[in-house]
């Protein structure tokens, strides 16, 4: 039997993912990771992006999309606490389109009254997004 590692991806809102994989992959704060069992232990903060883990018994990856949060890795468990979290079948194009359009906008106008940190975190919370379903997309 392949050795696996326990995965939960988690936002503020509800449990996104709970099972056994092979392996994760996902954005860290440096760098791109991939988290197999037995990983040395690790706690770090992720980027907005997507996170495929590679469940065992099953021919496909799952796709989350996480606009950041923080990283847990154990030798036996890999948390996944996200501020957002978004199922891969569950992304809509469309509106991450109108999110970006939006956030671009509102950085672009130098007269508003915005929080230009939060325009900027929102940008690209929206491109990652973007970036997630064509990988999703690539996968199909």
């Amino acid at each position: 039997m392949a050795h696996t590692i326990h995965v939960d991806v988690v936002s503020a809102e509800e449990q996104i993912f709970a099972g056994e994989a092979e392996f994760v992959a996902l954005p860290g704060e440096a760098g791109e990771l991939g988290i197999y069992p037995l990983h040395t232990p690790l706690i770090t903060r992720i980027k907005p992006g997507a996170v495929r883990i590679k469940v065992t018994g099953q021919a496909e990856d799952e796709f989350v999309f996480v606009a950041g949060g923080i990283l847990e890795v154990q030798p036996h468990a890999v948390t996944v606490l996200a501020d957002t979290a978004i199922r891969g079948h569950d992304l809509d194009e469309a509106k991450a389109a109108e999110a970006k359009k939006l956030a671009e906008e509102a950085l672009a106008n130098k007269d508003s009254k915005i929080d230009y940190a939060k325009a900027q975190a929102e940008l690209s919370a929206a491109i990652a997004q973007l970036a997630a379903i064509q990988k999703l997309r690539q996968k199909r």
